[in-house]
Formats: structure tokens, sequence, C-alpha cells
């Protein structure tokens, strides 16, 4: 039987804020890496206690090449040092949208292959929440335990707690319906798609919105906002069709660029998002939550704790 004095509980360096909130919710301590960085660029860690036969669970962003980076350091210095297990909560997954390479572009798939790389580092479980594409589930050969968590309890207890009423949710394309939909079926609310077409890497162009929006508030969800310029768009298209306010929800406030300026000069009141990717807080136009309690649950199912 495992108990919470045989578990390790750490983080790579972006998913230390997220990470004590995770072990708040589990009464149990957070382990801290020691870190330290040499005159040439290279990075020393080091675990500060023994993990030999305790059951590691590593919190891992991999928004960036570096936090990608740390992760399989983490994960391979569990193996080394004889990790009883090693368990992967992985908030946001970088690279995400890069799923699949487009015939005779050359192009490289990082959605799977950097997935890969971190099932080849032989971690045995690792968890991902709210993922663009299930695709990279499966890039493994089945040595590793996977789980894909989705939030929608979260969800819909925050609209339910937003104080708004009278809401129909919109997704931006028909792709996210299916969850929109599922998200209206647990909030017992109307819901629509909107058309969106790709013309570029980050360009899209949103055609219309069902005229159910009129008259309500517009809900737009989907699973991240990047630059945001879809979302705009169809909350714009939301206001043509007659809805008198837009809000925005997507589990993973990525906000690149200039795009938190765009939405504070936009016809969308208020954006809904969680803690998954890091850096992001509340503000008068955002409004963050946090994973803690759904990922605190993940470990306890996975552990048995």
């Amino acid at each position: 039987m495992i108990t919470k004095e045989n578990v390790i509980l750490t983080a790579n360096q972006a998913s230390i804020e997220l990470g004590n909130k995770l072990a708040e919710r589990l009464w149990m301590p957070f382990t801290e890496m020691e870190r330290k960085r040499f005159a040439d660029g290279e990075c020393l860690h080091a675990f500060p206690q023994s993990i030999d036969g305790k059951h590691l669970v590593i919190l891992g962003v991999t928004h960036d090449d570096s936090s990608h980076q740390e992760l399989l350091d983490l994960i391979s210095g569990g193996r080394y040092w004889n990790a009883a297990s090693i368990n992967v909560i992985i908030p946001f997954l970088g690279y995400s949208t890069m799923e699949r390479a487009k015939p005779s572009t050359f192009e490289l798939p990082k959605g799977i292959t950097r997935t890969r790389q971190i099932f080849r580092a032989r971690p045995n479980y690792v968890a991902f929440v709210d993922l663009h594409s299930e695709a990279v589930l499966h890039a493994h050969a089945g040595e590793v335990q996977t789980k894909h968590v989705w939030s929608d309890d979260l969800v819909v207890d925050k609209i339910k707690k937003s104080g708004l009423t009278d809401y129909v949710l919109v997704s931006p394309d028909y792709g996210f319906s299916k969850r929109v939909a599922r998200l209206a079926s647990l909030l017992n609310c109307p819901h629509t798609a909107a058309d969106k077409d790709r013309y570029d890497t980050d360009k899209t162009i949103v055609g219309q919105v069902s005229s159910v929006v009129k008259g309500k508030t517009a809900i737009i969800c989907d699973d991240m906002i990047r630059t945001g310029g879809s979302i705009l768009q169809t909350a714009n298209r939301c206001l043509e069709a007659g809805a008198k306010d837009v809000v925005a929800h997507a589990t993973h406030l990525v906000m690149a660029g200039d795009s938190i300026d765009k939405f504070r000069a936009g016809p969308i009141s208020k954006v809904i998002g969680s803690d998954t990717y890091p850096g992001r807080s509340s503000d008068d136009l955002i409004e963050v939550y946090s994973v803690a309690p759904l990922l605190a649950e993940v470990i306890e199912q996975r552990l048995q704790i």
C-alpha cells in the first residue's frame, strides 16, 4: 500500500506555482528541485533527498523548449535514482497543435515527436489536461500508461459560479463542437458552432454564427487561446447575430504576442481560464481558476493514496 510518506511531488521550474497549490490540495509537502546554473549555461539539477523506492510525481508544463527539456531530465533522473514509479502530469502540452504533418510539406509533427521523447524517457504514467488532439496519447509502444484528463466539471462549476445568466455556449469551429455540446448538456443550456476556415498558420476566417445567440450572453469555449484571432472574430459574429454580451472561456490561456491588448480593445467583456499555462493571473479582464483540485484527484486515483 502506498502512503503519502512514500510519494515525492516535484515539478519543472515553470510548474512550481501550480505544484505548491497541488501539494496543498493533497496535504503533502512539495519538493523543489535544487538548481544551479553555471557560467557556460549548463544547469545542475539534484533531488534534495533520496527518492530510492519512492513514488515520484512530476508536474511539468512543456510550453517552451527549456521546460520540455527539464521535464525529460527529471524523468530520466527519477530512473537513475531508482524511483519506484514515475508519474507525470502535463497541465499544458507544447506543440499540441502540430500533431500531424501535411503530405509533401516535410514539416516535423512536433506534437507527436516531442511527446514520444517524453514516453521514451520511460515514465510509468503520463496524464494530460484537455489535449488539443488525442493523437499524442498513442505516440508510444504500449509501455506507458496514459490518461486524458478532461476539466469539464471544473469548467461547469466555474460558469455556474460566474454570475452569468441566460447564456449559450459557442464553439469557434465544428472541430470543438462535441466538447461544447457536452458542456452545454451539463449546464442545461443551448449551444452552437461558428463556421471557421484556416488559410495560414495563425490565420483564420469566421463566417457566421447561428441566431440562437440572439438576446443571450454568448460564451465562446475553446481548449486554448493562442493569438485569439478566431475567438475575437467569433465574438464579432455573435454580436452581429444579436448576442447581448460575449465572454470567452479556454482551459489554456496562452495569450501569445499582443493578444491581451487585442482582447482589451475587442468585443469580449471577460476571459475565463485555468492556470495550466504559466504566468496567468486574474485581473480586470482575465479570471483564472486553478486545476489543482482536478490534478489532486488524478494523483489520488493513480496512487491510491
